[in-house]
């Protein structure tokens, strides 16, 4: 498929021919345009409210970096995605700008990880790759801009240590994802440093829209993506009810993380047009969240509370490491079935141990555990998969 995918619509696009976006600013002696509604960006991501008038530019002038509005003939450097007419980072063009697909079942605290992940890369992970890590975009879920949409989530959880209700299925509430941009060095031939700019993008999906195939199917970012997060409730498992008091106001949804699995495979088979004989190419992270409930059955020792190795890298060995442990304990928890789905559908694949909130959260009046958040390696499936994609290196003994 030709192009790069577009952050907000998730069509592919050609990004040496984008769209431009109006300033409302005039020529000398000419009334600016006016904001209204963009009927087009309204049907792709579900906005509505105004904004300037967005336009193609002439053949002649595809790959300039300024056009002149055709209605008020005010210039304007402004991008914009041709299909979906949402404004593009000044840096979209010439960065790689994988689109990373979150997914899972009902109940798996999405919402939660994808909000706790976004402020370790903001802060923790910012500070080991030396980076620029910053949220990009006009609006953002209905709020005036993507820090306010952020920073409601990170207060209920940093701040008043309160849990938010479930995502809204896509359907009733089309949102904008949460789109980053990651500038950081890298030291090229010669030893000379350049920056490279990546544009990531998350769509927080709603559990309900895994609930059956035919909603799945509605999902379009997830046939565009480059990369694959798969959030799995570990309560789901079967010998883990039987080694573990679940209370009962944590487990929502009846769908286990291979049923969750075998709907997300189709869904790729079917977007990608891969044989039955082929295995899924788009590389996907299985990650098991909620990992706290479990920490009074395993041991010290294991692999999953070894420290990280710091320095700007995904530490593969210590990742393999983690990956085979998850494994046995899919054989230990009688659900070697995942396993069996996995390695026989994809080429790429690795388990991860992930807690968004480090301990368990009183889930009958949605609050934290006194002792605050403490994430667990919620950053490390993003990291292994940008280290697939080419963004991050690995790092070194």
């Amino acid at each position: 498929m030709a192009g790069v995918p577009c952050p907000y619509c998730y069509h592919r696009i050609d990004d040496s021919a984008l769209a431009f976006q109006c300033t409302g600013v005039g020529a000398s002696g000419v009334e600016g345009c006016r904001r209204g509604p963009d009927p087009e960006r309204a049907r792709h991501t579900g906005f509505v409210g105004d904004v300037h008038p967005t336009f193609l530019p002439t053949r002649s002038l595809r790959s300039a970096t300024q056009a002149e509005c055709p209605h008020c003939h005010g210039r304007t450097g402004v991008r914009a995605c041709p299909v979906c007419h949402t404004p593009l980072p000044t840096t979209f063009v010439g960065s790689r700008s994988p689109l990373v697909g979150m997914v899972g079942g009902k109940g798996a605290g999405k919402t939660v990880y994808l909000t706790v992940l976004n402020h370790q890369l903001r802060t923790v992970v910012r500070r080991r790759f030396d980076a620029d890590v910053r949220l990009v975009g006009d609006r953002q879920g209905g709020e005036t801009s993507t820090e306010e949409y952020l920073a409601r989530y990170q207060r209920a959880l940093f701040e008043d240590g309160e849990l938010f209700e479930s995502t809204r299925a896509a359907q009733e509430s089309r949102k904008e994802p949460l789109v980053v941009e990651w500038r950081s060095p890298r030291r090229g031939l010669l030893g000379r440093t350049s920056l490279r700019t990546t544009i990531l993008s998350f769509y927080d999906t709603a559990g309900e829209d895994l609930t059956s195939q035919e909603s799945v199917h509605t999902q379009a970012y997830l046939g565009s993506a480059d990369g694959m997060i798969v959030l799995l409730d570990p309560w789901h498992l079967p010998g883990v009810r039987d080694r573990l008091d679940v209370p009962d106001a944590a487990v929502t949804g009846a769908d286990g993380p291979l049923d969750v699995l075998m709907r997300v495979t189709e869904l790729l088979r079917a977007t990608g047009g891969v044989k039955a004989h082929r295995p899924v190419t788009t590389p996907i992270a299985v990650a098991f969240a909620k990992m706290d409930a479990l920490f009074p059955i395993l041991g010290t020792s294991d692999p999953i509370f070894a420290p990280v190795r710091p320095g700007a890298g995904y530490d593969d060995e210590a990742g393999e490491a983690v990956h085979e442990y998850v494994a046995s304990l899919l054989h230990r928890f009688d659900a070697d079935d995942v396993d069996a789905h996995l390695r026989l559908n994809y080429r790429s694949f690795r388990y991860f141990a992930v807690s968004a909130l480090g301990a368990p959260p009183d889930y009958k009046v949605k609050q934290v555990d006194p002792g605050g958040v403490q994430p667990f390696r919620v950053e490390e499936p993003l990291l292994w998969l940008l280290h697939r994609l080419g963004v991050v290196d690995r790092s070194r003994p």
